[in-house]
Order: C-alpha cells, then sequence, then structure tokens
C-alpha cells in the first residue's frame, strides 16, 4: 500500500448503480474503478461480465488495472521522458525502460474522493475527483481530475472526464475494463466477434512502443471492418501479433475530431450479448487477455487465465508527447480537458 492511502482502508467503498433493465455497476473509489458490471443474456438471464474483485481491499494488492481510470497518461511514453517548451521531463519507468499507464502511483492506484452520487429512479451516477499534485510520478502541474459513470435507463454506461492544471502538461485519460460478454472470465473471450471501425492502426516495435507510422489494416490481421471471430487471425504468422503476444494494440478509429462516433461492437453468441463502444477520442486499444496468467482470483474465486477477458480502451494514441504527427495531447492552464466514452450493452438475437 502507498502512502497515498494513508496505510488505511476505511476509506475504501463500493456503490450500486442499478437501471430499470436490470443492470447493476458497482464502483469503488480506490482507482475510480468499475468493479461489477451485472447485465441480462438473452434468456434474461444476469451474468457478470467484468473481470474484478469482491472486495474494495482486493484492488490494492490484486491487478493493478482491472476496471480503472488510467491517468496521467494512458499507454506508454518511450524511454519514460517528454519535452514541453524545451523542457524535458522525466517519468517513472515501470515496464522496461518506458512508462506505462501513469506509473506507480497512477489515477488506478489511489483513492478518489467522492463528489456527488444518486441513485433513484431519474438519475443513476457517481462523480470521483483526484488531485494530482505537480510533479507526481515526473508530470508537471497541478492536475484536478473528475470521471463521472452514469447508468442510463438505454443500456450504457457514459464516461465523462474533465481535467485542468495550472501548469502546461500532458493527459490522456482512459478506461481499463476486462470484458468478458459470456461468464466474466470464467472462460476464454476467442468466440467473442469484434468489429473495431478503423482502417489504420499504430503498429509498434519489441518493446510494444508505437513507431510512430499509421498503418493500413487492409490485408492483415488486424482489419476488423468487417465483424470477425477474435480466434480467426490471432495466431496468424504476423510480426504485430508475435510482439503483442496477440492482440494489443491502438486502432485509429475512423472519425472527425472529437466527435461522438460507434469505435467498436462485440457480439458474445453463445448469451445474445452485445457491447457498442462510443467515443470522442481519435483511437481505442483493444487488449485480448495476452498476460493473464492464472494469478488473478477474482469474483466468486474465479480463476482469470489466458485471454478469459478483453479491453477496449478509448485514448489518445500511445506516445502521442514525443510524437508529432499524431493529435495533441497537451493540456494548457485554464483550457479543460473533456473526453466522453460510452459503453452500451444490449441482445442479439
Amino acid at each position: 500500500m502507498n502512502n497515498k492511502m494513508k496505510n488505511t482502508t476505511k476509506d475504501l467503498e463500493i456503490v450500486e448503480l442499478t437501471n430499470s433493465n436490470g443492470i447493476t455497476v458497482k464502483i469503488t473509489n480506490f482507482g475510480a474503478s468499475i468493479v461489477s458490471i451485472l447485465v441480462p443474456d438473452r434468456n434474461g438471464t444476469v451474468g457478470e461480465v467484468v473481470l474484478g474483485y469482491d472486495n474494495p481491499e482486493e484492488y490494492i494488492t490484486g491487478n493493478l488495472y482491472f476496471g480503472a481510470t488510467i491517468g496521467r497518461f494512458g499507454n506508454r511514453i518511450a524511454n519514460g521522458k517528454f519535452t514541453l517548451d524545451d523542457n524535458e521531463f522525466t517519468l517513472v519507468r515501470n515496464i522496461g525502460n518506458n512508462h506505462l499507464h501513469g506509473g506507480n502511483v497512477g489515477f488506478n492506484n489511489v483513492i478518489w474522493e467522492v463528489q456527488d452520487y444518486k441513485n433513484n429512479n431519474d438519475q443513476h451516477f457517481i462523480k470521483l475527483h483526484y488531485l494530482s499534485p505537480d510533479g507526481e510520478e515526473g508530470y508537471p502541474g497541478n492536475l484536478n481530475t473528475w470521471v463521472t459513470y452514469t447508468l442510463t435507463n438505454n443500456n450504457e454506461i457514459v464516461i465523462d472526464y474533465l481535467a485542468e492544471t495550472d501548469k502546461k502538461t500532458v493527459i490522456n485519460l482512459t478506461h481499463h475494463s476486462f470484458f468478458n460478454l459470456k461468464d466474466g472470465g470464467k472462460s476464454d473471450i476467442l468466440d467473442h466477434e469484434l468489429m473495431i471501425n478503423a482502417n489504420f492502426f499504430t503498429p509498434v516495435n519489441n518493446e510494444i512502443i508505437t513507431t510512430g507510422e499509421l498503418r493500413s489494416v487492409v490485408a492483415t490481421p488486424m482489419d476488423f471492418n468487417e465483424t470477425t471471430r477474435i480466434d480467426l487471425r490471432i495466431e496468424d504468422d504476423y510480426e504485430q501479433l508475435k510482439l503483442g503476444r496477440g492482440y494489443d494494440h491502438n486502432w485509429v478509429i475512423n472519425k472527425d475530431e472529437n466527435e461522438l462516433s460507434l469505435a467498436a461492437k462485440v457480439i458474445e453468441p453463445q448469451t445474445g450479448r452485445t457491447m457498442e463502444v462510443f467515443t470522442t477520442e481519435p483511437g481505442i486499444q483493444f487488449y485480448s487477455g495476452n498476460f493473464l496468467d492464472g494469478s488473478d482470483i477474482g469474483h466468486h474465486e474465479t480463476t482469470y487465465n489466458f485471454r478469459n477477458a478483453f479491453c477496449l480502451e478509448t485514448q489518445h494514441f500511445p506516445d502521442s508527447p514525443n510524437q508529432l504527427n499524431f493529435p495533441s495531447t497537451v493540456l494548457e492552464p485554464g483550457e479543460k480537458y473533456t473526453q466522453k466514452t460510452i459503453y452500451k450493452f444490449g441482445i442479439y438475437q
């Protein structure tokens, strides 16, 4: 446990949001994380669709990223360095020579303040706040961040992000739920069918750092413009799949800048559950659970094995502070960082 938690768990809590259609979302203030999403299948049977733990205390010692809010910068920054106005900033290197998901004390690993919470007939939301101090994990500026989760009666989990800084900085927030629409992680996700609305992706090197290239998905295993089973090409003899031990890449969403649009859709044929992902962000990271290895034991003593979940993380592109051709992640004092992501659940008959 780090000193941000004041060596106590007394402030940890889990709250519930429930809508009129039988969907329940549980959220903890540790990491502003989604703990559980219970969704009916085509027969009306309610089941778990994300990986997680039953008690908030387990998030302190368990998987760092289950359901978490990721910041200050989601994904990787090469060599843990970037430059703003000729000033070089050195970040914590927590994955080899590089910086991942905000460092050792990222937004996933602190207690957030619950500022507002309602769960009644008309409103189902929770608003959380975290102040990241100047210099935390190497980032400049005091960064005030708010995350609001809203569960609608249209079966949407709407995530609204807001941040403000007092010094020029970089920011790239994302959400990191591990999904399994069949059974919440008891079996693999290889028969899930996936569509990603993207004609390009950002290839990586042997450290999973983006090369800066925008590469066409045409005639590659990275083409998910047509709905495709995840296992259809995951073992293909393709360099990018070998580097990631499967899919662990950022796709460039086909969209206009800041437009809220469809980024991805998943169908689980056995239960009929579906999930659509809408976002204002330019990219989405698809991760096929390649590093799950059975060491994480979650809901109801479930063992989470290799490829028993997938992630769809809406984001700006990895290593954007060092890639001038990528959309900017710079936030200036006086500006507001805002973005919206929606996970919408449905039934495929």
